[in-house]
């Protein structure tokens, strides 16, 4: 029984069960909904020690800034890989609209302590880079050209397919602003093997079907902009039987990742989604 329910619940932290149906399966195995719901809590602080444990033992990395050729020229851009290894699966990650801040770097090297070939772009390279202060940021996404934006990502698909230290293979994920991009480089690279939106604004229908990646999209309970366009990517995405996976997080709002920003991030939802994405990025990207 111990096996079947660790396994249960591995399927519904990793995003291959629904909390529903995760329940239901549960109760039938412990005899109640009640039984069920009280061990919940249990296998909470199983993986949270768990996690622990690993975090003791986290692969070493190492870090530098880079620039790679794109469509407006070097694009600077935070790379982390693990210390020790030749090869590794790549994932791109998308900054929030505040730029390529510290907070995003720690993002990009826990990505690779997973065992990733992490990259972090600046979007924010053709117009000076990122500044250290950014109260006033907005200005400069107001002169990236949106267009030349998309395709400056899209190179960092193509420059991390054949990175002496990449499998070859490529997955996406990135945050609000680097949510909503990380759609666009799905529907402009049909080279990209996963894409991870975090409360990322959707692409048109028209567009969702140049999409060859799979998706897993996380979403928060309260973020009305955002959640007007899921029912339509959700459809498209259907029509045109591509492999989705979605998930709404209760009690949260937008940017609930983001762990510098107090009135916003929720560490259970954050935790919950890192592991899913983590799970998603491992299948995918071997």
């Amino acid at each position: 029984m111990e096996k079947r329910i660790s396994s249960l619940y591995d399927d519904f932290r990793k995003g291959r069960t629904s909390r529903r149906d995760f329940l239901k399966k549960l109760a039938m195995i412990t005899g109640s909904t009640a039984a069920a719901s009280a061990l919940i809590p249990v296998l909470e602080n199983n993986q949270a020690m768990a996690s622990v444990a690993k975090n003791q033992k986290e692969l070493s990395v190492v870090t530098e800034f880079i620039n790679y050729p794109a469509a407006t020229g070097d694009m600077r851009a935070f790379l982390a890989r693990p210390e020790k290894g030749k090869k590794f699966p790549a994932v791109i990650v998308i900054h929030e609209n505040s730029g390529l801040v510290p907070h995003i770097q720690d993002v990009t090297e826990r990505m690779a302590k997973e065992g990733f070939l992490a990259l972090a772009p600046d979007a924010l390279s053709p117009v000076g880079g990122t500044p250290d202060d950014v109260s006033n940021v907005g200005e400069l996404f107001k002169k990236l050209n949106s267009d030349e934006t998309t395709k400056n990502f899209v190179a960092a698909v193509k420059y991390l397919e054949t990175h002496p230290n990449s499998n070859g293979k490529v997955g996406c994920t990135g945050f609000c602003w680097g949510g909503a991009m990380t759609n666009q480089v799905a529907v402009n690279s049909p080279e990209l093997d996963a894409s991870v939106p975090y409360y990322g604004r959707q692409p048109s229908a028209g567009d969702v079907a140049k999409i060859k990646a799979p998706v897993m999209a996380h979403y928060a309970e309260n973020d009305a902009g955002i959640n007007a366009g899921i029912a339509a990517f959700e459809e498209a995405l259907k029509k045109n039987n591509i492999e989705y996976h979605f998930f709404t997080y209760p009690g949260t709002g937008h940017a609930f990742n983001n762990d510098t920003n107090p009135s916003r991030y929720n560490a259970e939802a954050a935790k919950l989604a890192w592991d899913r994405t983590v799970g998603f990025f491992k299948e995918k990207l071997k």
